[in-house]
Formats: structure tokens, C-alpha cells, sequence
């Protein structure tokens, strides 16, 4: 079952999100097979707002808080707060998963 998960980073954190964005980047590789989705939360204008949006297939939301935790930019500190939340594909990729 699919969970959402939302991070916002903490004000004046660009540069943690920067200096460890390739391990970052690297442990999404690592577990691309549970990505149905992600990336970094963007304004109108591309910038970067501080946050990002991962969709991941796991069982459970002790599995999915086990992912965030893993990633470096949690582990890093980079996070003010993480929400998770219960999703139902109901399209994906312009298939009904219904």
C-alpha cells in the first residue's frame, strides 16, 4: 500500500540540503524499486521551497517512517518535520489502479 511523504526542511538549511544531496541521491537509486514517485517541492519560478514529496509502495507506516529516517537528509537534520500519509493510487501513469 502506497504512503505519502511530505518533508519540509528547516529555514536557512539550504546548504545541508546541498552538501548532502548525492548520498541523497544515491540512497533513491538504492530503493528506486519502492518509488513511485518523488522530488523536491519547487515555486512557481523552479526554485527550491525546501521540501520534497516521496510516494513509496511499502506495507506499513513503520515501514515508510523507517524510509525517511534512512535517508541522509533526515539524517542529516535537514527536516523541521515529516508528514506521512495512507494513499489509494487510484491512476498511475495513466493506468486506474482501481
Amino acid at each position: 500500500m502506497p504512503y505519502i511523504i511530505e518533508t519540509f526542511d528547516k529555514p536557512g538549511h539550504q546548504a545541508v540540503r546541498q552538501a548532502h544531496r548525492p548520498a541523497h541521491l544515491d540512497f533513491l537509486t538504492a530503493h528506486q524499486h519502492l518509488l513511485l514517485a518523488c522530488g523536491a517541492k519547487l515555486d512557481d519560478d523552479g526554485k527550491d521551497l525546501g521540501g520534497g514529496l516521496y510516494v513509496v509502495d511499502l506495507d506499513t507506516r513503520h515501514a515508510a517512517q523507517d524510509f525517511i529516517e534512512a535517508d541522509p537528509f533526515f539524517q542529516a537534520g535537514l527536516f523541521a518535520n515529516v508528514s506521512i500519509t495512507r494513499w489509494r493510487k487510484a491512476y498511475l501513469a495513466g493506468e486506474c489502479c482501481l
